[in-house]
């Protein structure tokens, strides 16, 4: 699937367009959207293992609008095409996590969809734009993720964009398996 990119006049995001969705800055009139997302016991199961009160969703909004002012990569807000609905955060960050081995230095690319996206293929569709826009804009030429081993939805998303395990570990005491994505060699052989 192609994707189809343009900056942001208003500032250092990038939009994405695929066919079903819209990649965009987080702003301000997102953080109730932000909140509702990460406030539902259903989709933090796996993340965090619990609701986000309002205050820690706002230090996560403006974590993400940080990482693109810092780092030149972050999450996007990301919402349906047809509709404008709020989907949820895609994208990548650099959280100096403590955990062995490391992950520093390296994308780690996380997904967290509203549970009403939930089955409908939106969670592929918004990775594999994120890898697509990462291969072309980010130097590095590897990408992470750290998912839990229950959470079955987010394995089959990582495998079907290219992740593959790497380590199994623990992270604050909690077994987490470690992915990877190597970037793909363009048919020249040369990384540009």
């Amino acid at each position: 699937m192609a994707t189809q990119q343009k900056n942001d006049p208003s500032g250092p995001v990038p939009e994405i367009h695929t066919e079903r969705l819209l990649f965009r800055g987080h702003r301000l009139d997102d953080f109730e959207d932000c909140a509702a997302l990460w406030g539902d016991p259903d989709v933090t199961r796996y993340v965090g293992g619990r609701p986000f009160t309002r205050e820690e969703v706002w230090t996560r909004v403006l974590r993400y609008v940080g990482h693109w002012s810092l780092m030149g990569f972050g999450f996007w807000a990301v919402a349906e095409k047809s509709s404008g609905r709020f989907v949820g955060d895609v994208g990548f960050g650099e959280f100096k996590r403590d955990i062995r081995p490391s992950m520093e230095g390296y994308p780690e690319i996380g997904w967290v969809l509203a549970k009403w996206a939930h089955g409908r293929g939106l969670a592929t569709e918004a990775v594999r734009a994120a890898t697509g826009w990462a291969d072309t804009h980010l130097p590095a030429k590897r990408t992470v993720c750290l998912i839990i081993p229950e959470n079955s939805a987010s394995l089959r998303v990582a495998s079907k964009c290219g992740y593959s395990e790497f380590a199994r570990t623990s992270y604050k005491n909690q077994p987490v398996t470690l992915f990877e994505r190597i970037k793909p060699q363009p048919a020249n052989g040369r990384l540009d």
